[in-house]
């Protein structure tokens, strides 16, 4: 699903479209809510109405990876990865780990 066909839904569902906004935190800017929005849309179908909270869980793990730089385990980050696939984040931060910065101080 692009971002078109998620407009394109949104404009289709109006229902579905106003139960997902009830779902963005107050905090989040437009530039978080509208990714975050559309893995939730496009993995709305594969959860039951009792299985929502996984899917905000999951949609907020993969929100905080994305934007904040969180760290989770290999198997959940693989499986948010999946589950976002396809879903275009402008302008998304690049983290390093300690490691990292560290390693590249060492070769200087």
């Amino acid at each position: 699903m692009s971002s078109l066909d998620v407009q394109d839904f949104i404009q289709q569902n109006r229902a579905v479209a106003e139960q997902v906004e009830n779902y963005r935190g107050y905090w989040e800017s437009d530039k978080h809510w509208e990714p975050r929005r559309e893995f939730i849309l496009r993995n709305l179908n594969d959860f039951e109405d009792s299985q929502l909270d996984h899917l905000l869980s999951l949609s907020m793990v993969w929100a905080n990876n994305v934007f904040l730089g969180c760290r989770y385990s290999t198997e959940l980050l693989e499986k948010v990865k999946e589950m976002a696939e396809g879903i275009v984040v402008e302008d998304a931060p690049v983290f390093k780990t300690r490691d990292e910065i560290v390693k590249k101080q060492q070769g200087r």
